[in-house]
């Protein structure tokens, strides 16, 4: 309960999470059907970046901020648009004062027929989250606790979707508590889009949670990771990674050009570095 996401709103780690975010919705919108957005941990929706906290830690600068300055190459670009136009609409003058959250970047990207279910547990953020959504009708927001959305809350109505798993990470066990939720969704919602966040601080804890997936068994699975300072040196968050289940058939191109470019915009030290894998489901060893 004393997470707060404005210490580190445009952070390095929401620039990966958030390019991916609008990849996912802008694939859905491929078809004219609707489509459903359920994020479990969505915080405020709208970040002050002129805020104490935000200048307190001034992460953004090293996230967005490069973003926004950084030379686009023509084969990038069209990969980051569908991010980058919702930044900067929030800014239209010059430089960044505002930076949306993941409920608000997938809501900038809708049409009239998609929705969003924004889940907050905090209850101050709660309330801050509706008053940004205030009168919009594509748009519920629920104060609950998160990992009881994943039984509750899937499948939608609309039966197409994504999934955004991002919790605060400030509790041991989140990492189980992410593979235990994303296995009770998958008994309810096998073909939904799942897209679980998480930070890169101990090898061992990625790992094993890299394993707990493959056992789960889905056989398209794809493990996006990006860090901008070299882990074997340096202590704290150096970098995040995604994992995306049933991911659109276009996005493993798309990552595999745009990690290297992204990673040298945001790198912070010659350790920087990225990866890109798929999660193969474990198979049982042969009996003797």
């Amino acid at each position: 309960m004393n997470y707060r996401h404005i210490y580190h709103a445009g952070n390095f780690a929401d620039v990966l999470k958030h390019i991916v975010l609008a990849r996912l919705v802008a694939y859905l919108k491929g078809k004219d059907k609707a489509f459903r957005v359920i994020d479990t941990h969505a915080g405020i929706g709208l970040y002050d970046l002129t805020s104490d906290e935000a200048q307190r830690t001034g992460e953004w600068i090293g996230g967005i901020g490069r973003l926004l300055d950084a030379d686009v190459p023509a084969e990038i670009a069209p990969l980051i648009a569908p991010y980058l136009d919702q930044v900067r609409a929030l800014n239209p003058k010059s430089g960044v004062t505002h930076y949306p959250g993941s409920p608000k970047i997938a809501r900038m990207l809708f049409r009239p027929q998609d929705r969003l279910s924004a889940i907050e547990l905090h209850p101050l953020d709660a309330e801050t989250l509706r008053s940004v959504f205030a009168g919009d009708f594509q748009t519920r927001v629920i104060a609950l606790d998160g990992w009881l959305a994943l039984g509750a809350h899937v499948p939608p109505k609309e039966k197409r979707g994504l999934v955004l798993i991002d919790p605060p990470f400030e509790q041991d066990g989140e990492f189980e508590r992410m593979t235990d939720g994303l296995a009770r969704a998958l008994r309810r919602w096998r073909g939904g889009t799942y897209c679980l966040w998480y930070p890169l601080k101990e090898d061992a804890a990625v790992e094993a949670f890299h394993r707990r997936i493959e056992a789960l068994g889905m056989e398209d699975v794809l493990c996006a990771e990006l860090w901008v300072r070299d882990p074997r040196t340096e202590k704290g968050l150096n970098g995040s990674g995604l994992v995306i289940v049933n991911p659109p058939f276009t996005l493993e191109g798309e990552l595999d050009a745009l990690l290297p470019w992204l990673t040298n915009v945001l790198a912070e030290g010659d350790g920087a570095g990225f990866r890109l894998k798929r999660l193969q489901p474990v198979t049982a060893s042969p009996q003797q």
